[in-house]
């Protein structure tokens, strides 16, 4: 589990993941990331890492099949791991652990 490091960007890909739940696929992704962060996502960043994070072994995708709402259009659907919720974890602790006592710098 230890050998990848986890980038702030897909940080928030696999909480997106998470918050969508089993239908989140590229662009529901990209637009949860930017209305709760206010960032501009672009699909090629989206996409990479979500191919990185599947590579990984933190998230799996699925094709799910068309409808006539999408024109019949295949989509991927995306999952987060038990591999990957234990290493998202273990980076939400890290970052807690390193901001723990900084709140007076900050004003709060």
């Amino acid at each position: 589990m230890g050998r990848h490091s986890m980038g702030e960007f897909e940080h928030l890909v696999m909480v997106a993941v998470l918050r969508l739940g089993p239908g989140a696929y590229g662009v529901s992704v990209i637009e949860e990331i930017e209305a709760r962060t206010g960032r501009d996502v672009s699909q090629a960043a989206a996409y990479l890492t979500l191919k990185r994070l599947e590579g990984k072994g933190w998230v799996e995708g699925r094709r799910e099949e068309g409808d006539d709402e999408r024109g019949n259009r295949e989509r991927r659907c995306f999952r987060v791991t038990r591999e990957g919720r234990q290493r998202l974890e273990r980076s939400r602790a890290e970052l807690a652990s390193m901001w723990e006592g900084l709140a007076g710098e900050f004003g709060r």
